[in-house]
């Protein structure tokens, strides 16, 4: 029986934490050997959406083939982070040392850094923190836009619900991608994704703006990007001219129509790519007629 054990740090997120707890709890469902284990300093831990959590303080006795998750918590600089004891800090590392797993999800990998598990590795976080997280433990190698990243027996992740693919991984990595795939079934989770897809999808990256035309005109080329999409169409269910549609697109975004919706086709091709497909099947799967323009695209990106 394996267990993970979760330091929970006042004003956690409540996802950061469910997620993962989900698929180890799911995973001892489907016979798979886990059970669970909440840990924090106090027995009652504030979190940032206002439910607060029970938790044990006597920590048990870890073994090498548990698991120490961190999970992150609200923290717009992690220097504002409360205070995590010394005690606590060498717990994490003593399991660590001896040859344990250690994880974190968010600002958890701040947790790690103290503890002295960063210095020498790759590691990640969320967005918004990597550049303070690299300025606060100059010898890790901070890896940027990406989910999660492993680096020997120190595993860490994104913002929120990258928890949940960090896990899913750790779960492939044990027990093969066949069981990862049942959880995530089980979890209706849409796919497990691997640790190098983008934090943020182009979906997101391009929508930091207030243009009700573009949005518009950017939902219905999410929703067809995989078809021919002509100018004219996109301007007209807009309500607008072709040109006026090439200029807002263009001021707002930074792309063309045409562009946004080559590099949401590549995007998911490099998913499905990741998946096992082919590239010949990718590229037809999101629209290209062949593959020689998703082989250009790839190489350019």
């Amino acid at each position: 029986m394996t267990t993970v054990a979760f330091l929970l740090v006042p004003k956690l997120h409540l996802l950061d934490l469910a997620g993962p707890a989900q698929v180890f709890s799911t995973a001892g469902d489907l016979g798979l050997g886990y059970r669970l284990r909440y840990l924090a300093e106090q027995p009652e831990v504030p979190t940032a959406q206002g439910v607060p959590l029970r938790a044990e303080v006597d920590w048990p006795e870890l073994t090498r083939d548990d698991i120490l998750l961190v999970p992150g918590w609200r923290a717009p600089r992690l220097k504002h982070t409360g205070p995590i004891s010394d005690a606590t800090l060498a717990r994490i590392r003593a399991h660590h040392e001896s040859g344990g797993l250690v994880a974190s999800v968010c600002a958890g990998a701040d947790a790690l850094g103290r503890a002295g598990l960063l210095d020498g590795r790759r590691c990640t976080t969320h967005h918004g923190l990597q550049d303070e997280l690299a300025r606060r433990y100059p010898l890790a190698t901070v890896v940027r836009d990406v989910l999660y990243v492993t680096d020997g027996r120190v595993v860490t992740s994104a913002g929120i619900a990258s928890g949940i693919d960090l896990s899913l991984h750790l779960i492939a990595v044990r027990h093969g991608p066949g069981a990862a795939a049942r959880i995530a079934r089980e979890m209706v989770v849409y796919s497990r994704r691997n640790g190098e897809e983008p934090q943020a999808s182009a979906m997101l990256r391009h929508r930091d703006h207030l243009n009700d035309a573009v949005h518009h005109i950017q939902d219905l080329i999410d929703e067809r990007f995989a078809e021919r999409l002509r100018l004219a169409d996109l301007a007209r269910s807009a309500g607008c001219s072709e040109r006026t549609v090439t200029r807002l697109f263009g001021r707002v975004t930074g792309l063309t129509p045409l562009r946004y919706q080559q590099v949401l086709r590549l995007e998911r091709a490099e998913h499905l790519i990741g998946q096992g497909m082919t590239v010949e099947r990718a590229a037809r799967s999101v629209g290209f007629e062949d593959a020689r323009m998703l082989r250009r695209l790839r190489s350019r990106a």
